[in-house]
C-alpha cells in the first residue's frame, strides 16, 4: 500500500471517528453531513503535505477547497501553524460566522457557501521557511479530524551582484575580484565564469553567505584569486534556486591602476550618470552664486545713486527782503 493510501486511510479513519461520534449525539441530519463528508474523502485523495512557495513581504494563500463542508453547521473551523492556532471560525445553524485570528490571517468571506478554506497570510516572513500548517474541523462535542495540510517554505530576491576587480600585491601577479549581493532568501549559490565558459581553478574560491539577525536575510561575499589576463572577461553568478533566480555581474577586463573600481556594467553606467548628474548641479550651483553676486552689486550701486540724487534736492531758504529785491529786479 502506497503512500497515499496509507494518509488516505489514517484521514477516513480520523473522519469516521468524528462522524459516528457526533451522530451519537446528535439526530440524523448530523449523520447525513457525516456521511457526504466521508464521501467526498473515500477515494484516494492524497492529503500528503504540499509545500507552497512563499515571498517574503507579500501575502500568500495555503490552499484548502471542500465543497462538502459548506452543508455543515455547529462546528468550528481551525488553521494551526504547529500546535499554535492561527484562525479560528464557528459555523453558527444560524448562518452567522464568528472567526478570530492572529497576524490578520483570514479565509475567504464565501467560505461557508464554497467550502474554499484557504488560509490567507497577509505577508510571509522568512522564519516561516518550511513550518507546516493544517486545516482540524471540530464538532460540538470537541471531535476533530484534520482535512488539509501544507507546509510554506519562503523566499526573496537577491540584490544584482556588486563586481570589484583589483590588483593584487603578491607574488605572481594575481588579481582579485570580489562579488557581493543581499537581501535574499535562503542561502544562494555563487560561481565564477572565465570567458562566459570556463570555471575557476580549485582553491580560487572563496564564499561567506551570513544571515542577518534581525531579518534572517542573507549577506553573500565571494572572491576570486588567479591570474587572468587584462583583457579576460570575469563573470560572478548568483543563483537563488527557491526563486529559480540567476543574477550575473560581468567584469570588462577594464584595469584602472591606484586602488579597486567597479566594472560591472550595471554599476559602470551609474556610475557615470552620478558623475555627470554632480557636474550639472555644480554648474547649475556656480551660476546661481555669480548671479546673485551680480544682483548684490546692482542692488548696491542704484542705492548710492539714490542717496547721491536725494542729497542733490536740498536748497537754501531766502529772507523776505532778499526776495523782495530779486521781485523788482525781475519787475525792470
Amino acid at each position: 500500500m502506497g503512500l497515499c493510501s496509507l494518509s488516505g486511510l489514517r484521514r477516513n479513519r480520523s473522519l469516521n471517528a468524528f462522524c459516528v461520534s457526533d451522530a451519537r449525539t446528535t439526530h440524523k441530519a448530523a449523520l447525513w453531513r457525516c456521511g457526504l463528508l466521508l464521501s467526498f474523502l473515500g477515494f484516494c485523495a492524497c492529503l500528503e503535505e504540499e509545500c507552497v512557495l512563499g515571498i517574503v513581504g507579500q501575502a500568500v494563500s495555503l490552499p484548502c477547497v471542500r465543497p462538502q463542508l459548506k452543508t455543515l453547521v455547529n462546528v468550528t473551523i481551525e488553521w494551526r501553524r504547529g500546535e499554535e492556532v492561527v484562525l479560528r471560525s464557528v459555523w453558527r445553524d444560524d448562518g452567522v460566522v464568528e472567526e478570530w485570528s492572529i497576524n490578520r490571517a483570514t479565509t475567504p468571506p464565501d467560505a461557508v457557501l464554497t467550502g474554499n478554506l484557504s488560509l490567507q497570510l497577509p505577508t510571509v516572513d522568512p522564519s516561516e521557511h518550511r513550518v507546516n500548517y493544517s486545516l482540524l474541523v471540530t464538532s460540538g462535542q470537541n471531535h476533530s479530524a484534520e482535512l488539509c495540510s501544507a507546509c510554506l517554505r519562503t523566499a526573496a530576491s537577491f540584490s544584482s551582484p556588486l563586481l570589484r576587480r583589483e590588483k593584487e600585491a603578491g607574488p605572481g601577479g594575481e588579481t582579485a575580484f570580489w562579488c557581493q549581493s543581499s537581501g535574499g532568501f535562503p542561502a544562494p549559490a555563487v560561481y565564477w565564469l572565465i570567458n562566459d565558459t570556463e570555471d575557476p581553478p580549485d582553491g580560487s574560491v572563496r564564499t561567506l553567505a551570513a544571515a542577518l539577525p534581525d531579518s534572517l536575510l542573507y549577506n553573500v561575499t565571494s572572491q576570486l584569486v588567479l591570474n587572468v589576463s587584462e583583457d579576460a572577461s570575469v563573470s560572478c553568478v548568483v543563483e537563488n534556486p527557491s526563486t529559480n533566480e540567476k543574477l550575473t555581474s560581468t567584469s570588462s577586463g577594464v584595469k584602472v591602476r591606484g586602488g579597486p573600481v567597479v566594472t560591472g556594467r550595471a554599476s559602470e553606467a551609474m556610475w557615470i550618470f552620478s558623475t555627470a548628474l554632480c557636474a550639472v548641479v555644480g554648474v547649475m550651483v556656480l551660476v546661481g552664486v555669480i548671479y546673485q553676486i551680480h544682483l548684490d552689486r546692482r542692488s548696491k550701486k542704484k542705492k548710492k545713486e539714490f542717496q547721491k540724487q536725494h542729497l542733490n534736492r536740498g536748497y537754501r531758504r531766502r529772507r523776505p527782503e532778499e526776495e523782495e529785491v530779486m521781485k523788482k529786479e525781475t519787475d525792470v
